[in-house]
């Protein structure tokens, strides 16, 4: 007997742009099947949407919930939110493949020791996830940093011929298996010295499946505007689509304004190129990337062994990473920290001072007494303004993206943390649609449902129309918005009514049901 479900009352705001419009919607199964005025009788179950608007389930373009899915597949941060659907593999970083499972883990976003790899390729990483079923949607691209580690361990030079080869091989495989694109995060220790005749190579075999190529840029900083233009350059030359991810510089306004002229002036010559940006007005990562990737070659005790000597600390210091690109330790924050909980939430200036040193060895010292733990250590970098945002945004190819992973603040992710995780989708819907009106209510949801979904190709889905999935939520537009915070960021968002994916109504009146209707995507050649 088919499932059939009545979304009773409510104002729908299709995902199109158009105009808001009163509407029931029936639903069969997974499907869609009729949307207007409905006699509410015969149905298995009758959401009440009176007061209530009826969209599209989000969609997070840029999202790290490769390996927390398959931890807690219930990604209880992003149901409460309304995200129905996560594009992960990004930066570079992803579960899949797995070319060298010693090291695999270097670059796999909230990974766990006591968590067992078991798959080798695209497929079959795909093949595990849709065995935790999980609550969301999931497609993936091929990220670079496996496939790097994979040929080249940790050796931070290009890759030969033969090394090229064989990146190239395994991510024809991944997208032949289903991956939707490819991704680098240029600016990581792992990637940097991946020459742009490399990456070019890659996307060439990218393009062959009309996939999307999602770069996070060499350089985020003070040459950030020339790593924009190298990305273009070599998606150009590979005749790729573009996604560059996170777009917006932590430079000056300037910069930012360099960045999407030099996108549209692209566009204007035939490339295909979008961009994303994430809503916090600081960056988060790993204290560990400060160190070279030498540095992190063998063992823990080879590692603590660098981090004592000072000859090596000196070496260490020659390397321009991602946080000493920002040139200001005032703005490096540590978060909560069990092994320094006398340093948490203090920046690195005031850590130095305590400890009489300078930022960069307090850093170091961290690193050590966490050696056991070095994925522990998070940072924030302040770099933005809520008005550098805001313009990002505004430009009509900027999709809005969690660039986090999916947690849950109870069960095995209680104690994990990202930024962005709870909050992404509800800060933007609350901030720049409802309380400073940058985008209308049709605007705004369009940029974070069929927008997105266009971009990756994700068929059916995005939009609230007859024969499409059902994935679509339902809240109090005067209500829903973001509780998490900088410092106590794990707490969901608050007022969204319903949340339904593929036809299974995951969030009921406010509350979790048990029922996972996610499914695992795979882009079909």
């Amino acid at each position: 007997m088919k499932s059939k479900i009545l979304i009773h009352g409510g104002t729908v705001v299709d995902g199109t742009g158009g105009s808001a419009f009163k509407a029931d919607v029936e639903i069969t199964d997974d499907r869609i099947t009729r949307i207007g005025e409905i006699s509410p009788h015969n149905y298995s179950e009758i959401l009440d949407a009176k007061g209530l608007i009826v969209t599209p389930g989000f969609i997070d373009p840029h999202s790290h919930s490769d390996f927390t899915l398959l931890v807690d597949p219930r990604a209880v941060s992003s149901i409460t939110q309304g995200v129905t659907s996560e594009v992960v593999g990004n930066c570079g970083y992803g579960s899949c493949p797995i070319l060298n499972k010693s090291m695999a883990k270097d670059v796999i976003y909230g990974f766990r020791n006591d968590f067992q790899i078991n798959w080798d390729t695209v497929a079959g990483y795909l093949d595990r996830l849709e065995k935790e079923h999980p609550a969301v949607n999931v497609l993936t691209l091929v990220p670079n940093g496996q496939l790097r580690i994979g040929a080249l361990g940790t050796d931070q030079r290009p890759a030969n011929k033969k090394e090229l080869l064989k990146m190239k091989h395994f991510l024809r495989q991944g997208l032949e298996e289903g991956a939707f694109g490819y991704s680098t995060g240029l600016e990581y220790a792992n990637e940097s010295s991946a020459t742009e005749e490399e990456i070019t190579e890659l996307c060439k075999v990218t393009a062959e499946f009309s996939g999307v190529y999602a770069t996070h840029t060499r350089n985020r900083d003070e040459q950030a505007v020339e790593a924009i233009a190298e990305a273009i350059r070599t998606a150009e030359r590979a005749n790729v689509a573009l996604q560059i991810s996170h777009i917006t510089p932590r430079g000056p306004r300037e910069d930012v304004e360099r960045s999407i002229e030099l996108v549209e002036d692209a566009i204007k010559l035939g490339n295909d190129i979008a961009f994303d940006m994430h809503t916090r007005l600081f960056g988060t990562t790993y204290l560990k990337v400060l160190l070279p990737s030498w540095a992190l070659k063998g063992s823990k005790k080879d590692i603590a062994k660098r981090l004592s000597d000072k000859k090596c600390r000196s070496e260490m210091k020659k390397h321009r990473s991602l946080i000493t690109s920002l040139n200001d330790w005032s703005r490096i924050v540590l978060l909560d920290n069990p092994a320094f909980p006398e340093y948490s939430r203090l920046n690195f200036l005031e850590i130095a001072a305590s400890r009489g040193c300078e930022p960069i060895d307090a850093a170091y010292d961290i690193l050590l007494k966490e050696i056991e733990n070095l994925h522990r250590p998070f940072i924030i970098m302040y770099s933005y303004t809520e008005n550098i945002l805001k313009y990002t945004y505004q430009h009509p190819l900027c999709l809005v993206g969690s660039d986090a992973t999916a947690l849950a603040p109870d069960g095995p992710l209680s104690d994990s943390m990202f930024h962005g995780s709870y909050t992404w989708a509800s800060w933007f819907y609350k901030r720049m649609i409802r309380e400073s009106k940058t985008f209308s209510q049709e605007e705004g949801i369009k940029k974070m449902t069929s927008q997105v979904a266009n971009r990756f190709g994700i068929k059916n889905r995005g939009v609230i129309a007859e024969g499409y999935f059902a994935d679509i939520i339902i809240f109090d537009p005067n209500k829903f918005g973001e509780r998490g915070t900088i410092f106590e960021p794990n707490q969901t968002a608050q007022n969204m009514n319903h949340v339904i994916v593929n036809g299974i109504v995951t969030l009921r009146n406010g509350e979790l049901t048990e029922n996972r209707g996610g499914s695992v995507l795979r882009m079909m050649q």
